[in-house]
């Protein structure tokens, strides 16, 4: 599977930068450490 952007980290950075991408037409992969949801 290939994305067109990679996001690590989903706090309020990573989980803006990835919905601005995917909103643009992005597809977008949001990789964290925890488990969703928690």
């Amino acid at each position: 599977m290939r994305f067109d952007v990679i996001v690590v980290g989903a706090g309020p950075a990573g989980s803006t930068t990835a919905r601005g991408c995917a909103e643009r037409g992005l597809s977008v992969l949001l990789l964290d450490k925890a488990e969703f949801p928690s």
